[in-house]
């Protein structure tokens, strides 16, 4: 079987920089396959994402699509590929031009590429956005008007509006909430299995890599390392209780007429320390007399 998309012994380096971001890198992704990049922050995951979608050039090496070399000034293979890779990015506040509706966002991939003209778009831009769960009017709306999970859901209608082969998502839900993030998950995972799409992700979330991703390339310095996705448990943890010493946090307490804080004593302690009634009343101190007056 021939790779959709295939890295081979590929580096990639910025302008001015001394050193390779990625080097001597291997990957193939196989048709309706789905693979995660991950690795820490820096190891060059963006960047091998970047190199896949065509929006940089490797300093080494051969980026391929469907076997053949991705030549980036060729017109006729980069509008087949525009058509066949699609993106989802990381923000879904920073993604959506806030000056179009969101028909004309959802519709730019079908008039960019030439499959359909402004009318001809609207059928499939409502299509779209009822697959991942936005009613058809959401068209007629701002990106404002919506919360940063159904952002996101635009974000992947527009994605997925020309029926892509391969979607390629960098770190598509951290910047959701929990909850919203396990439902933006699930409508990938549906889209992966009704349409068979190929699936590339960049996560740091090895949850959301185990709900998708059947492989996982773990970038180590600039390199790669292919390996079959863990199963990472969803069970929650037992509670762990802190050492006697730490049970009994100090608690904060500001002084009155002072901007410190000190901790507070125990109950008991503090009976202790403090001197008894008549002690107090009859002590002599700063501008009082042994009467007790001032």
């Amino acid at each position: 079987m021939t790779p959709v998309l295939e890295l081979a012994d590929v580096a990639a380096r910025y302008r001015g920089a001394r050193a390779d971001v990625v080097s001597d890198v291997f990957l193939a992704v196989d048709p309706g396959e789905s693979l995660a990049l991950v690795g820490e922050s820096g190891a060059g995951k963006t960047t091998l994402l970047r190199l896949l979608l065509g929006l940089a050039r490797p300093t080494a090496g051969t980026v391929r699509f469907d076997g053949e070399p991705l030549a980036l000034r060729h017109g006729q293979q980069m509008r087949r590929f525009r058509r066949s890779v699609q993106c989802v990015f990381q923000d879904p506040y920073s993604s959506l031009d806030p000056r179009r509706r969101i028909g004309s966002i959802v519709a730019e991939p079908l008039r960019s590429l030439g499959l359909d003209t402004r009318a001809g778009a609207a059928p499939k831009v409502s299509a779209a956005l009822e697959t991942v769960g936005l009613p058809a009017d959401a068209a007629e709306r701002y990106p404002h008007e919506f919360a940063g999970g159904r952002r996101q859901r635009i974000a992947i209608a527009r994605a997925t509006v020309c029926e892509p082969r391969v979607l390629l998502a960098d770190e598509p839900v951290s910047a959701l909430d929990v909850t919203t993030r396990v439902k933006v998950v699930d409508l990938l995972a549906a889209l992966k299995r009704e349409r068979g799409l190929t699936l590339v992700m960049v996560s740091h979330d090895l949850s959301v890599v185990a709900a998708l991703c059947e492989r996982t390339a773990v970038l180590e310095r600039g390199g790669s390392s292919n390996r079959a996705t863990p199963h990472v448990s969803s069970a929650p943890r037992p509670s762990v209780h802190p050492p006697p010493d730490r049970q009994r946090a100090p608690l904060a307490r500001l002084t009155p007429g002072r901007f410190s804080v000190r901790p507070r004593r125990p109950a008991r302690q503090e009976a202790a320390a403090a001197p008894p009634e008549h002690a107090r009343t009859s002590a002599p101190g700063r501008g009082t007399t042994p009467g007790g007056r001032s």
